[in-house]
């Protein structure tokens, strides 16, 4: 199946779990808050970018970029840089994050 094929597919499942349509930045929410186990429903400006930091650094982590390393007090992940990310343009980083969200519902086994 090609890429942009297993991308319509992550959309459509999202749209089910959800009702809406995602934008990159809604798909990292939802998978800070799955990686952070918790359905609350009101979050801080200052948590939900924690949130989403946590997705990316799950999603870095299947490239070898980050480990998670444990838990905080709270019981928000904390996570080790193993190497630097390379910097990239913005589309490249867009494709990169969009392969690795591919690459989460696949191993999460959110069926798409």
């Amino acid at each position: 199946m090609e890429k942009d094929e297993q991308w319509e597919r992550v959309v459509y499942a999202f749209i089910k779990m959800t009702g809406k349509k995602p934008t990159l930045s809604s798909m990292l929410f939802l998978i800070g808050m799955r990686e952070l186990g918790s359905a609350k429903k009101k979050f801080t400006k200052e948590q939900k970018q924690d949130l989403m930091h946590i997705a990316v650094c799950k999603l870095l982590s299947y490239a070898g970029f980050y480990a998670l390393e444990g838990l905080d007090s709270e019981g928000w992940p904390i996570w080790k840089m193993l190497k630097p990310v390379p910097h990239i343009s913005l589309q490249e980083q867009e494709h990169l994050l969009k392969s690795l969200i591919i690459e989460y519902f696949e191993k999460e086994g959110i069926h798409t």
